[in-house]
């Protein structure tokens, strides 16, 4: 079925506990991130949304409990000079994952059919030509074991202006908000016509899109890291290797009979 965006603007209030419901969430993602490691996964996360969406904050408390050896978060911006010299996917495979590694994009390379495409940053030919390119450049990571997450943070105009407007009055992240912001602000139908057809020809069977409702902070937070979770666990396999008997030799010397209980 289409992707609607219409769909997801209800902006309903989170009913749970959110901060203990929160704490067991990531309780739960370190546990899969332990697996993720044990069992040499690889998995790519990719989130992209509005302006003032929320992906930020979502993907702090994503990782809150997670080792930091093993996951990298990339903003994607701009490109650089030396990038646009370069096929624009060039960039993107410098920060994809290693075995037991999580690499998470803030932005990513759909930016070729949203701002390159309704900016005027790349021809039409290029954006055109760019929904086969992704295509292709997702179906391999997928055929080489790496798992592919990908979500889209929805809010409404009236919803993104209340969270620009509250940042701009807020000294310490008034650096978050820039000429961008309101530059697609003005362009949001030019947006919405091309994130439709992003979601047309780039939901596939191995990389397909999950959008949520960003209007409610706290409910969104929770949706993601639930369906980042649910997506890990199907995919890791969830058994523990024994203790390794060098290991276990050496912790029996240092603490006796009651290594590895508990």
């Amino acid at each position: 079925m289409a992707i609607d965006l219409s769909e997801y603007e209800s902006g309903k209030k989170y009913s749970g506990n959110y901060d203990k419901d929160l704490a067991a969430l990531q309780k739960r993602l370190a546990d899969l991130q332990a697996l993720h490691i044990i069992h040499d996964c690889k998995t790519l996360i990719i989130v992209e949304g509005w302006d003032a969406a929320g992906k930020g904050g979502a993907i702090k408390r994503l990782t809150a409990n997670w080792d930091p050896r093993y996951f990298e978060v990339y903003p994607i911006s701009a490109p650089s000079a030396e990038e646009k010299e370069r096929h624009f996917l060039w960039r993107f495979w410098q920060k994809l994952p290693r075995a037991c590694e999580i690499a998470i994009l803030d932005r990513s390379h759909y930016g070729r059919v949203l701002v390159e495409r309704v900016e005027g940053f790349c021809s039409e030919a290029d954006w055109q030509r760019g929904y086969d390119e992704i295509n292709e450049f997702e179906a391999r990571q997928h055929e080489i074991g790496t798992n592919i997450i990908k979500m889209f943070l929805h809010v409404t105009q009236k919803r993104q202006d209340k969270v620009l407007k509250e940042r701009l009055e807020d000294p310490a992240k008034r650096w978050k908000v820039t000429a961008e912001d309101f530059r697609n602000r003005e362009k949001r139908e030019e947006y919405l016509a091309a994130m439709h057809d992003m979601f047309a020809k780039t939901d596939t069977r191995w990389a397909p899109w999950k959008v949520f409702d960003g209007n409610n902070q706290k409910a969104a937070r929770i949706a993601v890291l639930n369906y980042i979770a649910d997506e890990l666990a199907a995919r890791i396999p969830g058994d523990y290797p024994e203790l390794a008997s060098d290991i276990s030799e050496l912790a029996e010397a240092a603490f006796g009979n009651q290594a590895g209980e508990g």
